[in-house]
């Protein structure tokens, strides 16, 4: 599906991308990490055509990009991350647009804006000028052109970036049903919202491929990992929390107050002694939760040039 063979990119004195090489599968669904300048979006760009690698190879369904643009491009979808923007321009004019670009045609032009519309529920703003939308609706947009033409690779930058939580939930639920078809290369600088979405993660650091795994994996070399979040609606005993066996420290949320995450040390279990305390002591716990591991611990501790 996706090859990608010693990629290299130069960008003026500064190595973007260095020496990559990877494999994606048809209904794929993998998270790109990394912090703000690791080189995804320009990643994204040599994998879409929009930029040329200095060396190296990129093949989508078989077709090399370099010598073969027209059949590779034909099998990517592209939403960027920079927001849509025209002052005259509807969401309807657009994807027409879109469609005679791609050169459909009668019925096959018109079924194909239709659907584009129907997958992103389009319809309320269809004939809306794009300026007027809200930043949510102008994203729904950039990913209604990106898959107009049936994608075998469906490309998103930040697709969740600027999003409400609820939005965010929305636009999930679709990437997940879009990577049933195509495969799905998503862009995050943190990560933990990809963890009910994508099974595998490529993390990036100063143009390096530093982690290739499963997202499970990752998550486990977090040191959220195991961890228990307590929420309670009166102050909870810290120290009596610390020093129950196998807890490596405390966090409080400064943004909730009386909610506490307990840590655990590598290989233990801390709930059943964090039950019991509670238990003992009354408290009116509100919420509790176990954490598989924070994505954003893993990238950060990577970004760093610390290994796993």
């Amino acid at each position: 599906m996706i090859e990608i063979s010693n990629l290299t990119k130069t960008l003026g004195m500064k190595r973007a991308i260095s020496d990559l090489s990877f494999c994606i599968e048809h209904q794929e669904c993998v998270g790109l990490l990394g912090s703000s300048g690791a080189g995804k979006t320009t990643l994204l760009n040599l994998m879409a055509g929009v930029m040329k690698p200095t060396t190296g190879h990129i093949k989508i369904e078989r077709f090399n990009i370099g010598s073969h643009p027209v059949q590779a491009k034909k099998q990517i979808g592209y939403q960027l991350d920079t927001g849509l923007c025209h002052c005259t321009l509807s969401v309807n004019g657009f994807l027409n647009f879109i469609a005679s670009v791609h050169g459909f045609r009668g019925a096959e032009h018109r079924r194909r804006v239709d659907m584009a519309a129907s997958r992103l529920a389009l319809w309320p703003v269809f004939d809306y000028p794009i300026n007027t939308l809200s930043f949510g609706l102008k994203r729904k947009v950039a990913i209604a052109q990106a898959i107009l033409h049936d994608p075998r690779v469906l490309l998103l930058d930040e697709p969740t970036a600027g999003l409400t939580p609820t939005q965010q939930l929305k636009l999930m639920t679709l990437i997940r049903s879009l990577a049933e078809e195509m495969a799905v290369i998503v862009t995050s600088r943190h990560g933990d919202e990809l963890a009910n979405l994508c099974t595998r993660a490529l993390v990036l650091a100063d143009g390096h491929l530093v982690a290739d795994a499963p997202l499970a994996q990752l998550q486990r070399n977090s040191r959220h990992s195991q961890a228990i979040t307590l929420a309670c609606d009166t102050p909870l005993d810290l120290l009596a929390l610390a020093v129950l066996p196998g807890v490596a420290g405390i966090e409080e949320n400064r943004l909730a107050p009386g909610t506490v995450t307990v840590l655990a040390m590598p290989g233990h279990a801390i709930y059943p002694p964090i039950n019991a305390l509670i238990a003992s002591r009354g408290w009116n716990i509100t919420a509790v939760s176990l954490e598989p591991g924070r994505l954003s611990d893993v990238v950060n501790h990577l970004s760093q040039g610390s290994p796993l």
